[in-house]
């Protein structure tokens, strides 16, 4: 994924992003740090095709983007997964769990393989299925962050963008959707743009990292992380492992 010269915003007198440029190369990691506010949110949803950018280009897989949100082409849009950082922003309150994570797949026509790609994703973020049929109200923050994990990675995505996926999540459900991210990006080789505050996990989790500040004009400051299974990051006060090669906690929580 390469994004060059981004200028965007929701007023094109003020924008949030000027001349911004930044690349994830094929089965990398790569987390952009930076404060609240700062605008790196707006640049992850212009790299999902979320939001139309006033000026610049992004290329997925090799190729231009021809279009944004629902005009953009099919093999582009669903090429790319997105977690959110406020699950409950981001859910269908009138859906359950299920038919949350199922939603891509019908979506795009794909009914017949609902229930069985529904029963894996769940087993693999650690969804039981009495938890399955109930509705984001009914569920906690990390459970329903859970389903949307499990949401973005239906379509089997070669792009994963997670905006502030953790921020919301205890210790221990961060470390389990670090863990399946990563399990995922190991079987399928996809790549990873993770945006984030927290610098200690971001360089524990992803093979380098951007501080947003550095972008405009196409600079990329970078630091490399640690690019080690076994590291351990303190969140919370409890030790989170990056799970780059382990297999992921499947605890509900």
């Amino acid at each position: 994924m390469e994004l060059r010269g981004i200028t965007a915003g929701y007023d094109r007198r003020a924008p949030v992003l000027r001349d911004v440029s930044l690349s994830v190369r094929e089965g990398e990691a790569v987390g952009l740090l930076g404060p609240s506010g700062c605008g790196k949110s707006t640049l992850a949803r212009v790299a999902a095709l979320l939001h139309r950018p006033s000026a610049g280009t992004v290329h997925l897989l090799g190729e231009r983007a021809a279009g944004w949100r629902h005009r953009a082409p099919r093999a582009q849009r669903t090429a790319v997964g997105v977690v959110f950082q406020q699950p409950r922003l981001a859910a269908d309150p009138g859906l359950t769990l299920a038919a949350l994570i199922a939603e891509p797949l019908r979506a795009t026509g794909r009914k017949t393989e609902t229930a069985g790609r529904t029963e894996e994703l769940a087993a693999a973020v650690g969804l039981t299925g009495e938890l399955l049929t109930r509705r984001p109200h009914e569920v906690s923050d990390g459970q329903l962050q859970r389903a949307c994990v499990a949401r973005a990675l239906a379509l089997r995505p070669r792009i994963l963008v997670c905006d502030e996926m953790t921020a919301m999540l205890d210790a221990s459900t961060t470390a389990a959707l670090v863990a399946v991210v990563e399990d995922y990006r190991q079987r399928t080789g996809a790549a990873l743009l993770a945006v984030g505050h927290d610098r200690t996990l971001l360089e524990r989790w992803c093979d380098r990292t951007v501080a947003y500040r550095t972008l405009q004009g196409g600079q990329e400051d970078e630091r490399h992380g640690a690019g080690d299974a076994s590291a351990e990051v303190e969140a919370g006060g409890e030790a989170l492992r990056s799970g780059r090669r382990a297999p992921a906690d499947t605890s509900a929580g």
